[in-house]
């Protein structure tokens, strides 16, 4: 019989250091209402000094790995979503395998955008299920402060840096993430984009080029992919496990904005109470919106043992999935 993948240990770090809007209002042409009405957020959490990914990474990663009373020695495999890793080279799972002690994982990063915890998801599902591991951490973790123009109210208002992580264990129970809908569209790629620091843009030969080392966004356009989006990524995948909407217990989207998560919602027919929304605190963390929403949902009892949770998130690329998960008690 193919081994389930369940979720036995979750955590997640954000840096101590918080941005709110009112601190925003003396950097650049915005209120706290503005902010709050246009995106549900009230304050984020900021990288100080020599904070980067991987750090915080680590951190989520010691945390999940504690409830699930596994060591990283013990680890099959690592794998870091991010589009915000310290260095193109080593990667972030690289040093996050070193800093654990995880000396037989297989190591990479996931560069999915927004959509990248989902994607992992998928990914150690596959490894599960193939007998290629047994105990796997998967991580979401950015520092998009870093790639932020200050001046830019379109993006500065929304992104926040931090991380979340889960283990992923072979089980034989029939329970953990039971399916998952993955798309991509790179059509779509100018609405949402850093150009500079690639292949084709490096910063040894940038000069007039017109690349930005800044996130750019074309927030109206982002807005109208990504609900349909999400909303039928989200179908799909409950469609795949057999499941209904009605089935669902909580759903988890990407935080990126409080009115995506409610359009989505809406076009879901889910009712508010089975929606989790944390944006107002984290803000945008892109790859770890999903993994700390879900750590914040456990602390607050909004999950139980043997619900069917959904998550969803769109990213640039453009990226999008979803993924059904069915909730088991941690281990003792």
């Amino acid at each position: 019989m193919t081994p389930a993948a369940l979720i036995t240990g979750w955590g997640y770090y954000v840096p101590p250091k918080v941005l709110t809007n009112a601190d925003l209002e003396a950097m650049v042409q915005t209120s706290d209402a503005w902010i709050y009405e246009r995106t549900g957020i009230r304050e984020r959490h900021i990288v100080e000094g020599d904070e980067v990914t991987s750090g915080m990474a680590t951190k989520a990663a010691k945390e999940a790995l504690g409830r699930a009373k596994v060591k990283g020695e013990d680890l099959d495999a690592i794998i870091i979503a991010t589009t915000s890793p310290d260095y193109f080279l080593p990667t972030a799972a690289c040093l996050v395998q070193e800093s654990l002690g995880a000396r037989k994982a297989a190591v990479f990063d996931l560069g999915a955008a927004c959509a990248g915890f989902v994607y992992g998801l998928a990914i150690a599902r596959g490894l599960v299920a193939s007998g290629a591991a047994r105990k796997i951490l998967l991580v979401g973790a950015e520092t998009i402060s870093r790639f932020i123009d200050w001046t830019d109210r379109a993006t500065c208002v929304l992104f926040g840096d931090g991380a979340g992580a889960v283990v992923i264990e072979a089980s034989a129970a029939g329970a953990g993430i039971q399916s998952t809908a993955l798309h991509g569209d790179g059509r779509q790629k100018r609405h949402l984009r850093l150009e500079g620091g690639g292949a084709l843009h490096p910063a040894a030969r940038r000069g007039d080029d017109g690349a930005s080392d800044f996130i750019q966004m074309n927030g109206p356009e982002v807005f109208k992919l990504a609900v349909p989006a999400m909303a039928d990524a989200a179908k799909e995948a409950l469609a795949q496990a057999g499941l209904r909407l009605e089935d669902v217990d909580l759903f988890v989207p990407h935080q990126a904005n409080a009115r995506i998560i409610e359009a989505v919602a809406k076009r879901l027919g889910l009712d508010r109470s089975k929606v989790f929304i944390d944006i107002d605190r984290f803000g945008n963390t892109s790859a770890a919106s999903i993994p700390i929403a879900l750590c914040d949902a456990v602390a607050q009892g909004r999950v139980r043992k043997g619900d069917t949770l959904v998550f969803a998130a769109f990213g640039g690329g453009m990226t999008w999935g979803a993924a059904v998960v069915e909730w088991s008690s941690p281990k003792r």
